[in-house]
């Protein structure tokens, strides 16, 4: 399970914002976060059990991720959510992954899930519950756990709402300021008002901040590989800022190549004839074949 804030298309310059609280058994094996093998590009952690993701973004500027969902009827044996995540990071657009998502979730073959799909054009959350459903995301501050996106009932959706809406949301500084602060909120003895939640065998196990500007230069993702009350956030800018970069290299090796095209077919298609007039002296001629 998971808890999420998406701040979408209100900060000025950045389309997306991110605060993520990912709750897991303890015991589950992690891998840090890093840029991964393959093409496109990605930058997230790996679940070394089932070699999911549970979050991540692609050099497309793509943003996924998964968290449980409360559902009636399970599959006998459940494909791996995260491997679903990791899917739809492979592909362009928000559109294409929200669609994927809601292809796959329909098969039946995966426990209770949402998924966030994301990027500077579109975003909607796919819930694979008993039925499934695409929403739109609107612009605005959203909150997503273990329900309905944006669900009055759920008491850490009221509660991160309410701390975040406390302030002006119209940066992407004050945004990750204010939600590393709520997001790093133990619930109290009643679960309410706060987000890291510390079971006997599960709770919060680690939190992500992420922006996703319009200037790659100025694009944050920072980790925190625990409950980000009691553990500092490492800062890995440099590893989304090389993944979004890959999608600009090879735009500009496209354009340089098309640029380059109607130059070399000028000349190739350029013949010279050389004329002889009177007295001897030579005129060189080009026609356009």
């Amino acid at each position: 399970m998971c808890t999420m804030a998406i701040l979408y298309r209100v900060a000025r310059g950045t389309p997306i914002l991110i605060a993520a609280n990912r709750e897991e058994r303890y015991d589950r094996p992690t891998q840090y976060p890093k840029i991964q093998s393959g093409s496109p590009r990605v930058v997230c952690g790996i679940d070394r059990r089932a070699g999911g993701t549970w979050l991540g973004v692609n050099q497309h500027g793509l943003f996924c991720a998964v968290s449980n969902r409360r559902k009636k009827d399970l599959p006998a044996e459940p494909r791996s959510r995260g491997l679903l995540c990791r899917e739809l990071l492979e592909l362009c657009t928000a559109k294409e992954a929200s669609a994927y998502a809601a292809k796959e979730l329909s098969r039946g073959i995966y426990a209770g899930a949402n998924y966030v799909c994301a990027d500077g054009r579109y975003a909607a959350v796919v819930h694979g519950g008993d039925t499934v459903e695409v929403v739109e995301l609107t612009p605005g501050l959203h909150v997503l756990s273990d329900g309905n996106v944006d669900d009055p009932r759920d008491p850490r959706h009221e509660f991160v709402r309410r701390m975040l809406t406390l302030h002006t949301l119209d940066s992407a500084v004050t945004f990750l300021a204010v939600a590393s602060r709520v997001f790093g909120r133990k619930v109290d003895d009643e679960g309410r008002r706060g987000v890291v939640l510390s079971g006997a065998e599960s709770g919060t196990v680690s939190s992500t901040l992420l922006s996703l500007p319009r200037k790659i230069q100025h694009a944050v993702y920072q980790y925190a590989p625990g409950p980000p009350c009691d553990c500092a956030f490492d800062d890995l800018s440099a590893l989304l800022r090389q993944v979004l970069s890959a999608e600009r290299m090879r735009k500009a090796r496209e354009g340089n190549g098309k640029s380059a095209q109607p130059s070399h077919s000028r000349k190739a298609k350029e013949k010279t004839k050389v004329k002889v007039k009177a007295g001897g002296k030579r005129q060189t001629v080009k026609k356009r074949g």
